[in-house]
């Protein structure tokens, strides 16, 4: 198959694990800017972007956000694109704080969810007022949609002329709470994008792999990465972000498809 270049994205840490979880999970910036320089050489062109305190807690205080995307971009040329998710019950004000330092790309999540647990909170006025955030950084919004309901809104929201292009639109599948993640449910999503939309496919946990066999098959793009996925197969866990990459970058390969590099990542992404 040949086509548009794949994009990779890699998300390196997330918010939801620590390292008892995973003994590799980098939380201090000198850690994610390693393992984003090691994603970016294996063939990641965008790294997804949290960040954790002092203590490895998930945190959206700016000045951490600073240091980790100084220190990535002094050992890759990559997008880093910043999560406005935060962890569940993180308020508006702060998941919006990091885009003073304006990113080139950032995450705008499109619905509440039962997330785990949990409850990520995303009324239809916070899912604005952090849409006009990411406008007034000059970042380009990255849609993200965990359900059909969210992508009933995307639509609604571009029908209102209340979101307009471009975007970049992610599907995330398998999150306990959220649409599954099977082929069924993800040719759903894909027929109800806009036409001509940009797409990528986050799958979580044993989802990721045949979630990203299958976007790339479809023609979309693929994020891969340790917020989503630890276990590299059922039972090993992955020895690094790089490792998820490299397969993505093996698999691309044999489908005779190319990898975006960064450059023609950003091209594809800004010209949507």
């Amino acid at each position: 198959m040949t086509g548009e270049p794949l994009i990779i994205t890699c998300a390196v840490t997330g918010a939801e694990l620590s390292k008892v979880d995973h003994p590799g999970l980098p939380v201090s910036p000198d850690e994610i800017a390693l393992s984003a320089h090691e994603a970016v050489k294996a063939g990641a062109a965008i790294i997804h972007l949290h960040v954790r305190d002092e203590a490895g807690r998930p945190t959206q205080r700016t000045d951490v956000f600073m240091e980790a995307t100084r220190k990535i971009k002094e050992r890759a040329d990559c997008i880093v694109q910043y999560s406005t998710g935060g962890a569940a019950g993180t308020p508006v004000h702060a998941r919006i704080a990091p885009l003073s330092l304006k990113p080139e790309m950032a995450t705008l999540s499109m619905g509440t969810l039962n997330f785990g647990e949990e409850i990520f909170e995303n009324t239809e006025k916070s899912i604005l007022a952090i849409y006009q955030e990411i406008r007034g950084a000059g970042a380009l919004p990255e849609v993200e949609i965990f359900d059909v309901g969210m992508m009933d809104t995307l639509l609604r929201f571009l029908k209102k002329g209340l979101l307009t292009a471009p975007f970049h639109v992610n599907l995330v599948m398998g999150v306990v709470g959220g649409i599954g993640g099977d082929l069924k449910r993800l040719l759903l999503l894909k027929e109800l994008l806009p036409t001509g939309q940009s797409w990528s496919v986050s799958g979580i946990g044993r989802c990721q792999l045949p979630l990203a066999i299958q976007a790339m098959t479809l023609g979309g793009h693929v994020r891969v990465g340790f917020e989503d996925n630890i276990y590299y197969r059922k039972g090993e866990l992955a020895r690094s972000n790089a490792q998820f990459v490299e397969r993505i970058v093996r698999m691309a390969r044999e489908m005779d498809r190319k990898i975006a590099t960064v450059d023609e990542a950003r091209k594809m992404l800004m010209t949507i």
